[in-house]
């Protein structure tokens, strides 16, 4: 009981930590200004996709996505299209290829690389930004993979065995 309730438990947490972080960025380095964007939730929605259910991540998706949209942005529908279509990615993914642990990070990291750059085509695209293509990829994207990474390398492992507990408790109470 205490698992399946830890699963969407913690998702919730990362998505109110996600914006505590935000609060850190941008960092000034050497004059450089580096901006880091927290992608806790979607990582850990696409091991929720890999490693437990495809159609759960994708409603968690969809849900947080609304919640995103709502809270974040003034656009509504962007991130609760973008989100569970990464989670769909993420299971459609793995039914191809074994869910080993260094797998799962880097098609997490990959799949995380792709929505940030979407996000920034289209916010471009609309003139929501207008940082040149060179600058976000080294003042953004760079500095926001490395630190995603980081929160993977950090926790990944636990996302892992926390909801392959949650698979393990799901199939002892169906048999």
């Amino acid at each position: 009981m205490f698992v399946r309730i830890l699963i969407p438990a913690i998702a919730v947490l990362l998505f109110l930590l996600e914006s505590e972080f935000a609060m850190f960025s941008p960092i000034i380095i050497n004059e450089h200004t580096v901006i880091l964007v927290p992608r806790f939730l979607i990582l850990y929605l696409i091991f929720i996709a890999i490693y437990y259910n495809r159609k759960r991540a994708i409603l968690y998706g969809l849900l947080f996505g609304i919640l995103y949209d709502v809270f974040y942005i003034d656009i509504i529908g962007l991130y609760s299209v973008l989100y569970p279509l990464v989670c769909f990615i993420a299971g459609w993914s793995v039914k191809r290829i074994h869910p080993h642990l260094v797998f799962s990070t880097v098609l997490a990291i990959m799949l995380m690389t792709l929505l940030e750059f979407v996000l920034y085509e289209f916010f471009f695209l609309i003139n929501f930004t207008a940082m040149p293509l060179d600058s976000f990829l080294s003042n953004r994207l760079i500095p926001t993979i490395l630190a995603n990474f980081l929160f993977l390398i950090m926790l990944g492992w636990a996302f892992k065995y926390l909801i392959q507990a949650r698979v393990l408790q799901h199939a002892r109470n169906n048999s």
